[in-house]
């Protein structure tokens, strides 16, 4: 679910009423969670916010952390912990027990898993329902790294010999959600770049439990919090960290809960690539050297400067401090550096924006209704704004998209759209492309299949030799040509003229398109639908505008019903085809056909050929 970045719509603070439905959710999901470890995952008293990406998923922050909680369709009805909400409360999920540490890579590579991968011992195999969420375990680490939904029930994997996948993985420790979540960590050292392995300090705590309690740092025994795990990612990297509030752990349970095939505490997998000292001496952790207040100050006023120059537009003003943060100023952090407005001067954003405000380089507004700061303006007249100068580079698309909660920023909507039929290869004609070595599994313009075939009759001298502009069909050429096509009793063509062979042969192939928007490119089986922009009229002389099959061009249609509410001044609304899986109707109030045509036009580069547009309120 997470193995690719996505496209992040909006962040907002959940209202008190709101945070009550959440916890009621989450406590009618996890039903064996106490009322304690509810607290833990959503302090009654902790800032709850959600950041809505566009595959609908919604992710769960408290008080500007990681991510504790997803919800797969935005509805409450799939809501599962992520890692850093594992790591707190371990035991609110069961948890499946890998053979070994090996088999963790797989799990970390993106893949589900398999029965043989689980350690069964005997007849332990635990009762469990299909569907139901379950967590994973390394052998000698007590702390999850992946989250799932069963995939058989226990009866029915007993039926199948234990053989095939157990766990349908939505979330592991790597993927882009652990990635890109800002303050992400590891539980303990034994999370490693590609796998994970047994905590070291476990081993040594049942070795010598007393030595050990004396050694780790943990937090307590059902959590383990974000500043403990980073004291302990420093102590292991010789870089001294606060030690206020690291209680003493419980060694014999844990010891004992890891040696369990199958575990009742979820835990899920994370990594993280820690280095020690560089050469110069200067402490380094995850590849970014660690920043004082004061150096922290500078690069978040630096990216600012750098947002302000190259991304903000004024157009784009007002814009809320969160879009602000996640779309902009992330974009511009230098490459291998983190930015954490927690360990600024300022402590939040907003006070931060605030503070920009009264040295005039920005306007913030704070909307009490919604609990954010706006930015409304830029003065690029102001002397810090002049005196600055932005990169000559744009940052990398990897560091200037990534955004927090595996997400990315939305690519400008005035990216120039490339519309292009491509044509892949069917069981007929794939034996010509393998005879001269073409990849058969791949797509192919019009012109470049006609070149393979070309090809193919040079590479066999089929031309005629007494008249050139025929080719004679050999047995791979002519099944190609027309296998399936000829009426059984008559007979098969012999040789084809050239003006004929390439449209021919692209007749044999399967139609798609692609179209491309900046960086993303999508490939579609069969023709391009065009965009239909159609008004009709509705409760007497009120006009309506619908809009539909937008997403054929990559355009998201909340982001554009936005954009049009505040083009044309009136409602809009945002509703699902039924049937059409994620196509949906954008519902535009007034007649404004043709400025919304030129708007996608002009806007989304969408050619004018594909799109019609419907007048139903003209009388015939």
């Amino acid at each position: 679910m997470f193995k690719k970045a996505v496209e992040v719509k909006g962040s907002q603070r959940l209202s008190g009423a709101d945070r009550k439905k959440l916890r009621r959710n989450v406590r009618e999901k996890f039903a064996n969670a106490a009322e304690a470890d509810i607290d833990l995952l959503l302090p009654p008293k902790a800032e709850v916010s959600v950041t809505k990406l566009a595959n609908r998923v919604h992710l769960y922050s408290a008080d500007g952390g990681p991510p504790i909680l997803f919800d797969v369709d935005g509805r409450g009805n799939e809501i599962f912990p992520t890692v850093y909400g594992l790591w707190k409360v371990p035991n609110i999920l069961p948890a499946f027990m890998l053979k070994g540490a090996e088999v963790s890579r797989y799990v970390l590579g993106g893949a589900d898993l398999m029965f043989p991968g689980i350690d069964v011992h005997g007849q332990d195999l635990p009762m469990f329902a299909a569907g139901e969420p379950w967590s994973i375990l390394v052998p000698g680490n007590p702390f999850p790294i992946a989250v799932g939904t069963t995939l058989l029930s226990s009866a029915e994997a007993i039926k199948a010999h234990l053989r095939g996948k157990a766990l349908h993985v939505m979330h592991y420790y790597r993927d882009m959600l652990w990635e890109t979540a800002e303050g992400r960590y590891v539980p303990n050292a034994g999370f490693l770049k590609d796998m994970v392995v047994e905590d070291p300090a476990l081993m040594g705590a049942l070795l010598d439990p007393a030595a050990a309690i004396d050694s780790t740092a943990q937090g307590s025994e059902a959590s383990i919090s974000e500043e403990s795990c980073s004291n302990k990612i420093n102590e292991q990297e010789g870089i001294e960290g606060p030690q206020e509030g690291r209680a003493e752990s419980n060694v014999e349970g844990v010891a004992s809960s890891v040696q369990e095939g199958f575990v009742g505490q979820g835990m899920e997998r994370i990594n993280l690539n820690v280095s020690g000292g560089n050469e110069d001496g200067e402490e380094e952790v995850s590849g970014a050297l660690v920043l004082t207040i004061e150096e922290m100050d500078a690069l978040l006023d630096k990216c600012l400067l750098e947002a302000l120059h190259v991304t903000v537009k004024d157009k784009d003003l007002p814009m809320p401090g969160s879009t602000l943060w996640l779309g902009h100023i992330l974009a511009c952090r230098p490459p291998g550096s983190v930015l954490d407005i927690k360990k600024s001067s300022h402590k939040k954003l907003s006070k931060w924006l605030q503070n920009k405000a009264s040295t005039g380089l920005i306007t913030a507004k704070e909307d009490k209704h919604r609990k954010e700061v706006f930015l409304t303006g830029v003065n690029r007249g102001h002397l810090d704004y002049q005196s600055y100068q932005p990169g000559k580079k744009s940052p990398l698309p990897e560091v200037a998209s990534a955004l927090p909660g595996g997400t990315v920023a939305a690519q400008s909507p005035s990216s120039e759209v490339e519309v292009e039929e491509v044509f892949r290869p069917t069981i007929h004609v794939i034996p010509v492309f393998e005879a001269v070595g073409v990849d058969p599994s791949k797509y192919y313009t019009a012109a470049e299949a006609t070149g393979v075939v070309n090809e193919y009759v040079e590479k066999h001298n089929l031309i005629k030799k007494s008249d050139g502009s025929v080719v004679i069909l050999d047995f791979t050429l002519c099944d190609a040509l027309y296998k399936g096509t000829v009426k059984k009793g008559s007979t098969y063509p012999s040789e084809i003229h050239r003006r004929d062979l390439g449209s021919s042969f692209v007749g044999r192939m399967q139609a798609h398109h692609r179209v491309s928007r900046g960086a993303e490119s999508v490939v579609r089986k069969g023709a391009l639908k065009s965009v239909q922009i159609m008004t009709e009229r509705r409760q007497g002389n009120k006009k309506v505008t619908r809009l539909t099959g937008i997403e054929s061009f990559l355009v998201d249609a909340d982001v554009l019903a936005t954009e049009l509410q505040k083009k044309f001044a009136c409602s809009t609304s945002v509703t699902e085809l039924p049937g059409k899986k994620g196509q949906s109707e954008v519902l535009v109030q007034g007649g404004v056909l043709e400025d919304l045509g030129k708007h996608l036009v002009q806007h989304y580069g969408i050619p004018k050929k594909h799109i019609e547009i419907l007048d139903k309120t003209k009388k015939v």
